[in-house]
């Protein structure tokens, strides 16, 4: 016999687990389905690895530059057992944690793959049924491959793979130039890999502002990256160790191995749904409405299984939604076109809202102000004075986009994307006191000089 929740949960990553905790905060009973660890792949295998090796690259760039500050320091050299060692620490910490919380909060964790069936019963491993009055299917995503370039874990590598490598390779092709391709590229390079990075589109990150992405091009090529962008690739060969990789125009890069980083795809396969109303489209995305409920009614998807941008921040915040509808409270759908972006390649990039083309494109009518961290007081006493803030306003107007590309530019869009989200004019955030000496002040500046008033600028 089933065993009864108000609200069953297939899936234990930022979107699954979000919305357990979120009901069982709210009182309600709560079961989560996770065949594998809970805190999925943002926190085993994405967001959180991949940051810590970014955060390696960055300790590793600023030892490599401590002469500059009269600290008398050797050239780095990088033990990546010990810096995996520390990763695998922070991972299982921060694991540990979640688990704590959900314990807490009293909630049942069933180890399996979940399926749902009519009547709102999931099965776990064919074995343990469950029942819930409500249902959110959020399983998450796995890495997008391309023909031609199968994975094998040891020349061809996804994500997840170059998170766990034990060597250091000295050269590497990354395929796709969107965040997460950017951000292996600029760690590899820092650590010293020889790295050409490769993109089918015209520019790097797409959906970036066009003068951010011109910021991330220079810095990449100044440090000896290889980027080509409006190139396609059209398979390897593998010889002597090496991966010869053909390119679209008749030319070739050969490397030590291949990162394809082309996004990632849905994880629909497996959820069962037979006898149900849920619908996955032809790319395998669940279809939702704004309040995330699927055609079953009591069923609901969040996260990497819908088509909405694939952040564990915005995973969250769906979860959120739909607990609120389950709850029959007054709520807001998420705006995705306002939600904030982070990339933590070198140099960071964070954005919220409208770019420049895209505000033009929509027909406003619109004032831009750009400020460049290079007269920041903050950005030259710690040596990095590489980017900008660019604010985008209507005239006479609210703010419609912040774009930010610089140092430690992910710790201060929270500025930026208040002000885009409370619609703010710039005279409503040109008040605002940022603290001297901070980088926050450029983005103060920038905004300031929209009002016709700026300071230094």
């Amino acid at each position: 016999m089933a065993e009864d929740f108000d609200l069953v949960v297939i899936g234990g990553g930022p979107g699954g687990y979000g919305a357990a905790l979120y009901a069982a905060g709210a009182g309600m009973s709560v079961a989560v389905v996770e065949k594998d660890k809970v805190g999925g792949t943002c926190l085993h295998r994405g967001c959180i690895p991949a940051k810590h090796y970014l955060e390696t690259a960055s300790v590793f760039r600023a030892v490599a530059g401590a002469k500059e500050f009269g600290v008398q320091a050797d050239q780095p050299q990088l033990d990546l057992g010990i810096s995996r060692a520390r990763k695998q620490k922070v991972v299982d910490q921060l694991w540990k944690g979640l688990q704590g919380l959900m314990k807490k909060r009293k909630i049942t964790t069933y180890t399996g793959t979940g399926s749902l069936g009519a009547g709102h019963l999931v099965t776990v491993d064919d074995a343990t049924e469950l029942h819930g009055k409500h249902v959110v299917l959020a399983t998450g995503s796995v890495p997008r491959t391309i023909p031609g370039f199968e994975p094998d874990g040891t020349t061809i590598l996804t994500s997840d793979h170059v998170l766990e490598i034990d060597k250091l390779p000295a050269s590497a092709a990354v395929i796709g130039g969107g965040a997460i391709g950017c951000e292996f590229a600029s760690m590899l390079s820092d650590l010293g890999c020889d790295v050409t990075l490769l993109e089918a589109l015209p520019k790097l990150l797409p959906g970036c502002d066009a003068d951010v992405v011109d910021v991330v091009v220079r810095s990449f090529k100044k440090r000896g990256m290889t980027v080509r962008a409006g190139v396609t690739v059209e398979g390897h060969e593998e010889s002597n160790g090496q991966v010869t990789v053909k390119l679209g125009d008749g030319e070739s890069v050969t490397v030590d191995v291949v990162v394809v980083s082309v996004g990632r795809k849905p994880l629909t396969d497996g959820l069962g749904l037979e006898g149900t109303n849920v619908e996955v489209d032809g790319k395998g995305f669940i279809t939702v409405d704004s309040h995330h409920r699927t055609g079953e009614e009591g069923v609901y998807a969040v996260g990497d299984v819908v088509a909405t941008p694939q952040l564990a921040h915005v995973g969250f915040a769906e979860a959120i939604v739909a607990v609120r509808d389950m709850l029959g409270e007054d709520l807001e759908p998420v705006d995705y076109g306002k939600v904030p972006w982070c990339i933590y390649c070198h140099p960071e990039v964070a954005f919220a809202g409208m770019t420049e083309q895209a505000a033009r494109d929509a027909g406003h009518d619109v004032t831009v102000s750009k400020h460049s961290f290079n007269s920041n007081s903050r950005a030259m006493i710690i040596g990095e004075t590489e980017g900008m803030v660019k604010v985008i306003a209507a005239k006479g107007g609210p703010i419609l986009g912040v774009h930010m590309v610089g140092p430690w530019v992910t710790e201060q869009i929270g500025a930026g994307w208040l002000s885009v989200n409370w619609e703010a004019t710039p005279d409503d955030m040109g008040q605002l006191i940022h603290a001297h000496p901070t980088l926050s002040e450029t983005f103060g500046e920038t905004v300031l000089s929209l009002t016709g008033r700026g300071l230094h600028g």
